[in-house]
């Protein structure tokens, strides 16, 4: 199973910070066992939700038209804190900001939140690739497509 943990893309500062949504609704089939009668997203894909947006941000800010693509994987999680648990009917606005960069290297600060409470927040530090695969392209250049549809103004997606 593939998880793509953002609906929607709702602001792209490239080089400064991304923001986006992940509604929590009943039919994400991991609810159903996590857990029997208090249904709640888990801690690990509110990370994963974040890590994806933080990963965006990156591949929308370093990569270039004229080099060869390079896609961000997350090699570290560290600070990680959990305030609140995400429920079903929860809108999670995941803000990621671009903390510093090195040489193929990256760390990005996020924070989910429902509403008026934070949910968590955390350090994340990704590396950037060139990955032989177009399919992995393909698939990156999909989902962005997907999660930017009426983003203004709209990202170069490579």
């Amino acid at each position: 199973m593939r998880y793509y943990l953002i609906d929607k893309v709702t602001e792209l500062v490239p080089g400064e910070r991304a923001s986006g949504v992940k509604n929590i609704t009943l039919s994400d089939e991991i609810l159903h066992d996590h857990f029997p009668d208090y249904p709640v997203m888990p801690g690990a894909l509110v990370i994963e939700a974040m890590a994806q947006l933080g990963g965006f941000l990156l591949e929308m800010t370093l990569n270039r038209p004229e080099e060869p693509i390079r896609r961000a994987l997350l090699v570290q999680i560290q600070i990680a804190k959990f305030h609140e648990m995400a429920k079903p009917g929860d809108r999670l606005d995941i803000t990621v900001r671009l903390e510093s960069t090195l040489s193929g290297a990256a760390q990005i600060d996020a924070e989910a939140r429902a509403g008026d409470k934070r949910v968590a927040r955390a350090t994340l530090t990704f590396v950037l690739r060139e990955i032989q695969s177009e399919r992995v392209h393909d698939q990156r250049r999909y989902i962005y497509k997907l999660w930017t549809e009426g983003l203004h103004p709209s990202p170069t997606i490579l």
